[in-house]
């Protein structure tokens, strides 16, 4: 018996030989001139041309994660350059790689958490008892809670109070960015330690406030250290790190064992 096949349909984008339309809008006449990176982002992903205050946020969101210096990413495209300067994509497919649970991809635990003890169509609950809840629950079974900590910066994220203040100023803090406050204070108080709402717990948070999906949050922080990736790319094939940094840990890590 043959296969039945489906419908395949896309309604992100066509062309013809003298058009192009993204969205609905041709790009040379409504988009090119007209719209910034993350308002065309944005219109990608929901088919809607942002407000005003939505473009505020979004964008503050992407430019957020463009860059925090010689992360593991960075390192991560910027070894790959050197070992394959005729491949700059690999290089950044290299560093994009390493976004997960604990860099940038942060992100989408945080979202996740929150859709899921706060669900978008919950009526009038109590955040205390929920964020309460919450931390028990991560401690009981020993896991750490996505968007909460950072290595560096402690007591605070300084790009979390600007991410929030930001959403607020825009109508774009609600529910969920006051969630992640009382979750990040019944952390602290449970653990007796430093638990600062990192960029991308502030980040998930005010993504579950646009409605975006949990499982595509990390995709926002692929779309922006790519672009910062490019950067340490071209800051390599000027003022190259890489190799300098393999030698320095080839010898390092081999000084135990080599001959006096």
């Amino acid at each position: 018996m043959s296969r039945k096949q489906k419908p395949i349909s896309s309604d992100i984008a066509w062309s013809t030989k003298d058009r192009i339309e993204v969205r609905g809008k041709s790009l040379p006449d409504e988009i090119l001139g007209h719209f910034n990176l993350g308002d065309l982002a944005y219109l990608q992903l929901t088919g809607k041309t942002p407000t005003q205050a939505e473009s505020n946020v979004f964008n503050a969101i992407i430019i957020a994660l463009v860059e925090h210096g010689i992360t593991p990413s960075a390192l991560a495209a910027r070894m790959t350059y050197a070992g394959a300067p005729e491949s700059l994509q690999a290089a950044v497919a290299a560093g994009l790689c390493g976004l997960g649970t604990v860099f940038v991809g942060s992100m989408e635990g945080a979202a996740k958490m929150l859709y899921e003890v706060l669900p978008a169509d919950a009526g009038d609950v109590d955040l205390d008892a929920i964020a309460k809840q919450t931390v028990a629950d991560h401690r009981a079974r020993k896991q750490i809670i996505s968007g909460l900590g950072h290595p560096l910066h402690k007591p605070v994220d300084p790009r979390t109070p600007r991410l929030f203040a930001i959403a607020e100023e825009n109508g774009i803090a609600g529910r969920y960015v006051e969630l992640m406050g009382k979750i990040q204070a019944e952390a602290e108080a449970a653990s007796g330690k430093q638990l600062p709402i990192n960029a991308t717990g502030a980040i998930g948070a005010i993504c579950c406030e646009f409605g975006f999906p949990g499982h595509i949050v990390r995709g926002f922080g692929v779309m922006a250290r790519a672009i910062g990736l490019v950067g340490h790319i071209m800051e390599e094939s000027e003022n190259p790190m890489a190799i300098e940094l393999w030698q320095r840990v080839e010898d390092e890590a081999t000084a135990h064992i080599r001959p006096e």
